[in-house]
């Protein structure tokens, strides 16, 4: 492709990416209370949030390798329609079993975020690749920003109407991508390599290992499942967390002391998002060329550490702003780790494993994000500052051991 082509696909994959997100995000708003609607306990609430990361975990791979053997614009295409599908049925649940079923389609459909990722190793440079992931990292953060203000405001015509409003945001999506973006996977699908590691499509053993043979590729897999865990440890809690320390309970009424909860999450969330697509839509290049990707990884998990640590001691001062300057600096961190992990993994693998060594990468990132939830309410049970400490602790050697293995 041409220069001109390499920076259109760039916004393409952007835009692709976005749509899905703000999808995804408009979900979250009513996703507790259109479960419970239907009888779910909070047990099972959770549950449903799992699931959707299950998905991701265990397709993450299958898409990446997919795309590496018949190209990357067939696994978007489908994929999209997959996760449209998975909306639209959330939409008409009218069952737990439904909606289970809606939230697995959706994480299946989710679970390409690899497969744009090698799009964008396809299409830039060594030199460029840190500030062309950071153009997904981008996507994200402001599809959650956007995302859940569509689902505020449509939920007002019934829950189920920001579900149906996300299908038509991935419809348009399809669409979109359908005549727009192009094939870039450079691989010549007859010179492909037939061995039974290039194509096997899911997540093994076999594959780890297979993708860990080049040097450091298990540190950045390992880096990618502790980072995510501990970041959605924080994620599933921080709710539980304000509301402990800022909102008094047993006064005001269940609803409005979840709606005030609700608030002042957002409002960390909001401050977390906007940080973090300057960083990853606008610095992470300037950054990545100043200091280099090796310097960022071992950065990033220590600011984010130290902000994980501070927590506890934010909620004993009853100072709420300081959780605002807290998501500053978390988002700061988490906005130079992802596009660095993605890049040094790109760079570490043979152009036709990209796909599948970054799909690996997303599927473990995933995987950290079933796990760390699952820890995370007991550990807050014990104490609400534990699951941050907890946290702080993992990042913060994940951190150190970059600087031993990065060097």
């Amino acid at each position: 492709m041409s220069q001109t082509n390499k920076k259109s696909v760039l916004g393409l994959v952007f835009f692709t990416v976005f749509l899905d997100l703000i999808g995804f995000g408009i979900l979250i708003p009513i996703q507790p209370f259109y479960a419970q609607k239907l009888g779910a306990s909070p047990a099972v609430i959770t549950i449903l949030g799992a699931s959707f990361s299950a998905m991701q975990f265990l397709f993450g791979s299958f898409w990446g390798r997919l795309s590496d053997r018949i190209g990357r614009r067939p696994i978007m295409l489908t994929s999209i329609a997959i996760t449209a599908l998975g909306y639209f049925m959330f939409g008409i649940s009218n069952s737990l079993t439904v909606l289970f079923l809606a939230r697995m389609l959706s994480g299946l459909g989710s679970a390409n975020i690899g497969t744009a990722q090698a799009i964008i190793a396809d299409s830039t440079d060594k030199e460029n690749r840190a500030k062309g992931m950071g153009l997904i990292g981008a996507a994200f953060g402001l599809g959650f920003i956007f995302g859940p203000v569509l689902g505020g405001i449509f939920v007002r015509f019934g829950l189920a109407a920001p579900a149906f409003i996300a299908a038509a945001l991935s419809s348009m999506n399809w669409v979109f991508a359908f005549f727009k973006l192009p094939e870039t996977s450079p691989v010549n699908r007859s010179d492909a390599p037939k061995n039974e590691i290039s194509i096997r499509p899911q997540l093994s053993w076999t594959a780890l290992k297979h993708a860990a043979r080049h040097p450091h590729v298990g540190y950045l897999f390992f880096t990618f499942f502790i980072f995510s865990a501990a970041f959605s440890m924080m994620e599933n809690v921080l709710g539980l967390f304000i509301q402990h320390y800022w909102v008094p309970m047993g006064t005001l009424g269940a609803e409005v002391e979840g709606t005030q909860s609700a608030s002042l999450t957002a409002y960390m969330l909001i401050v977390v998002g906007c940080t973090a697509t300057l960083v990853q839509g606008y610095l992470i290049g300037k950054l990545a060329k100043r200091f280099g990707e090796n310097k960022l990884l071992a950065t990033g998990p220590v600011l984010v550490g130290i902000s994980f640590l501070l927590i506890p001691f934010i909620g004993w001062s009853g100072v709420y702003p300081g959780m605002l300057g807290i998501a500053f600096v978390m988002a700061c961190g988490s906005g130079v780790t992802y596009p660095s992990l993605s890049s040094l993994i790109s760079r570490s693998v043979d152009p036709d494993e990209q796909g599948g060594a970054l799909g690996l990468g997303q599927s473990l990132a995933a995987l950290g994000r079933v796990l760390g939830p699952s820890v995370s309410g007991l550990l807050f049970q014990i104490y609400p500052g534990l699951p941050f400490w907890t946290g702080s602790v993992l990042l913060l050697i994940t951190g150190i051991l970059a600087f031993v293995f990065l060097r």
